[in-house]
């Protein structure tokens, strides 16, 4: 494949004051049919999710987008939830070097690298939410994650990665970019990379994997994207139980009950019943 050289490179007036921000809701959804199963799901959550293993993972974050961590706080809760905050800082780049046009490839970031942290003007943040269903046994876990950078470093570098770590059954992604720069000339510019969609920033395998669909306004630089796992085996939906200890009309009605649950964190509104 012949490789099309690089534009000119720009020269920068000053520095790169254009904000991306990439920011997510991750779900996973699971059915503890007894109380005590509901309570150890919540603990699973928070032991495997709670605030040290959430910095470990945004720690991994600010490497690969090359983001120098300047302050970490985090945070565990009573009775569950975890959080954790970065301020982080661009590495040096000689302004020789910048070039406006190739800050950003539409490719996939790695999988991995090897609560409130403080960044220079950018920060990476996650935020989780464990809970369970009053009635009917779904449980759900969600984690809100924000990673919002200055200058040429990207977020859209990092979210295979996170895809990756927390595995989830659906994703509500979006992706801006905000203010401008200015060259030597004083000619705006608000985005400084090409980008049609947070999808070409995925994996492959995790691409198969989801049933992905795209709202875009390409004009105010927005763009958006939500996935819910195609495949549905219920074991991997049970938690403290399997299929086998349930008899078919039990498990006709759970798997029910977990697809609605899906559907409507998807599609962002209540089903009534049939």
């Amino acid at each position: 494949m012949k490789i099309k050289p690089l534009k000119k490179k720009l020269k920068l007036y000053g520095f790169n004051n254009l904000t991306k921000t990439l920011s997510f809701n991750m779900y996973d959804i699971c059915y503890a049919v007894s109380a005590k199963n509901q309570r150890a799901y919540i603990e699973y959550i928070d032991e495997v999710y709670n605030a040290e293993r959430l910095t470990e993972i945004l720690t991994n974050v600010a490497k690969i987008i090359g983001a120098n961590i300047l302050n970490i706080a985090s945070q565990d809760y009573d009775p569950q939830g975890a959080s954790v905050t970065m301020l982080v800082s661009e590495n040096h780049i000689e302004v020789e070097k910048r070039n406006i046009f190739d800050t950003e490839r539409e490719i996939p970031g790695p999988e991995s690298e090897a609560v409130v942290a403080h960044l220079d003007k950018s920060h990476i943040t996650v935020h989780t939410y464990p809970e369970s269903h009053p009635d009917h046994g779904i449980s759900t876990f969600r984690a809100d994650i924000d990673v919002s950078t200055c200058g040429q470093i990207s977020p859209l570098k990092a979210l295979n990665y996170l895809l990756h770590s927390f595995s989830p059954d659906i994703v509500m992604s979006d992706y801006r970019v905000r203010g401008f720069t200015r060259d030597i000339d004083g000619k705006k510019y608000f985005i400084d990379h090409k980008i049609n969609s947070i999808q070409n920033f995925i994996s492959d395998d995790l691409r198969q994997m989801y049933q992905l669909t795209d709202i875009n306004v390409y004009q105010e630089n927005i763009f958006h994207t939500k996935m819910i796992l195609k495949e549905f085996d219920l074991d991997n939906y049970l938690f403290g139980s399997a299929k086998k200890d349930f008899v078919p009309g039990e498990k006709k009605k759970i798997k029910q009950s977990l697809k609605k649950e899906m559907n409507e964190i998807f599609y962002g509104r209540n089903i009534p019943k049939m």
